[in-house]
């Protein structure tokens, strides 16, 4: 049997309520009014698409060893970099390791599901037993426009294998055309979209339903058949149409998560298949529809499984767990959307060093640390001699990564004169659990959640951008622990 393992999605910390959006640039434009209910997750300002890809795998693997996983695919149309493999540092901060396959999956939003289906047929052809597969995007649109009232930033994580398998894969049906409803170049930091009828008659309206009528020809189904039909469409009144067209009941089509998170992109179909999981049925069958470019239908069956799949955080925990982004002025900060003056610190060259990083590459990602064979002393960064003044054995040392461990605060502070486009910096000294210190960032926190000896868990963030060489540096930060985004 090959299918799902695992899953899980990642929604930041922060929302942003659209009428904040609409009280901003309604005046631009009125119509915005229409897409103005509900709210939209937002990226903090040291998150991408990496860190919310490394955050959903974090979730999904666990239970599971890292180590074991043969091969990682990365889906996104927002990737940092177009020449450096960004599923390689998905995979190095999860500890995964070096001997596994890696793959970017781009360029459309369903590329979630094409990267997810690619998985299945890497197990299927029994060239390996553990695939991941992880999207995330955080896609812009200009300001006033439809786009930055519906895109929402996220991440979802599947883990595909061929033993204890919740979800049984049964088969797919794609379709691939150059369908243009939305563009964006190589150069352009917006998403550029084709009119609104344009999208929801031809795309929507003709695309969705083809794949689900089509996957149901295909393996002789009924759409009663079916528990739940998961795709994405952030068109109210398109979805409407659709579920009417297909004589869908109302219960069994899976919410689209629009008032809690907006539309992820290439993450969506994975996050809504992660939140239909959730409250899924051994024997349900489940249809899951990729958009864009064409798409990816997908259909799997739940296992007696799923009743023992527990003690993890939710979709439904991410969507609770949140804290309102209240000012937009600080959303266009983030996003460079609107020149600030941080300061003359803020001018400082960040030079990548790149063989200093190859070297520390594990310390680096993983947040790997050594720990002693003989006296069993544990150190961050990774050491060759035992830092133990009763020990002092050299190159005897097992490496521990350190990210699964969290911490203890020993100190903190608040400065308002670092360069950040989030004052004040916090950062301070954390102890990790079973040894070892180090002196880190703190984020997803104001000052009031730290206190001395209070617990924290590590998260794989931007430690910094490079501007002049358009280069993103990734380190890890502390976050208080008690919150679940």
């Amino acid at each position: 049997m090959i299918g799902i393992c695992s899953y899980a999605g990642y929604l930041p910390r922060y929302r942003l309520n659209r009428m904040n959006i609409f009280s901003a640039m309604g005046w631009l434009n009125p119509a915005m009014l229409m897409n103005a209910a509900g709210e939209k997750a937002v990226a903090n300002y040291d998150e991408d698409s990496i860190t919310m890809a490394v955050s959903a795998g974090q979730r999904c693997l666990t239970g599971f060893n890292p180590s074991e996983l043969e091969a990682l695919y990365f889906a996104t149309t927002t990737a940092p970099f177009k020449e450096r493999q960004n599923a390689n540092l998905v995979a190095g901060a999860l500890a995964i390791g070096e001997e596994i396959r890696t793959a970017d999956f781009c360029s459309s939003i369903k590329s979630g599901t094409s990267a997810l289906l690619s998985a299945l047929e890497f197990v299927g052809s029994g060239s390996g037993t553990k695939v991941l597969a992880c999207a995330a995007d955080n896609r812009m649109g200009r300001v006033g426009s439809v786009q930055e009232m519906v895109f929402g930033d996220g991440g979802a994580a599947i883990l595909v294998g061929n033993e204890n398998v919740i979800a049984n894969y049964l088969g797919s049906y794609s379709k691939s055309c150059d369908f243009v409803d939305h563009l964006r170049g190589a150069n352009s930091k917006y998403d550029r979209q084709w009119e609104e009828r344009w999208i929801r008659d031809e795309g929507y309206d003709k695309l969705i339903p083809t794949a689900v009528e089509g996957i149901c020809k295909k393996f002789k189904l009924q759409l009663p058949d079916i528990a739940k039909i998961i795709y994405p469409c952030y068109y109210g009144g398109a979805r409407k149409n659709i579920n009417r067209k297909l004589g869908l009941d109302f219960n069994q089509v899976q919410d689209d998560l629009m008032m809690d998170s907006g539309d992820t992109g290439s993450a969506h179909p994975l996050l809504m298949l992660a939140k239909a999981l959730e409250s899924a049925s051994p024997g349900d069958k489940l249809l899951l529809v990729g958009y864009g470019s064409g798409f990816d239908a997908l259909l799997f069956e739940v296992t007696d499984a799923i009743a023992d799949f527990t003690d993890r955080v939710r979709v439904s925990d991410s969507v609770r767990n949140q804290m309102e982004l209240e000012n937009f002025y600080k959303y266009l900060t983030w996003r460079e959307m609107l020149p600030v003056e941080v300061g003359m610190r803020g001018e400082e060259e960040r030079l990548t060093r790149w063989s200093l990083v190859w070297r520390s590459r594990k310390a680096i990602l993983s947040l790997m640390g050594t720990k002693c064979l003989e006296c069993g002393t544990q150190q961050y960064p990774p050491q060759r001699v035992c830092v133990n003044p009763d020990c002092g054995t050299i190159d005897r040392m097992e490496d521990v990564t350190l990210s699964e461990k969290g911490g203890k605060i020993v100190s903190f502070t608040s400065d308002m004169l670092a360069a950040t486009i989030n004052p004040p910096a916090i950062y301070g000294n954390i102890d990790f659990e079973g040894g070892g210190r180090l002196m880190m960032d703190f984020t997803d926190c104001v000052l009031e959640d730290l206190q001395v000896g209070n617990n924290v868990r590590f998260v794989f963030r931007i430690k910094y951008i490079d501007p002049k060489r358009d280069t993103t540096f990734y380190f890890w930060k502390a976050v208080p622990s008690g919150e679940v985004n």
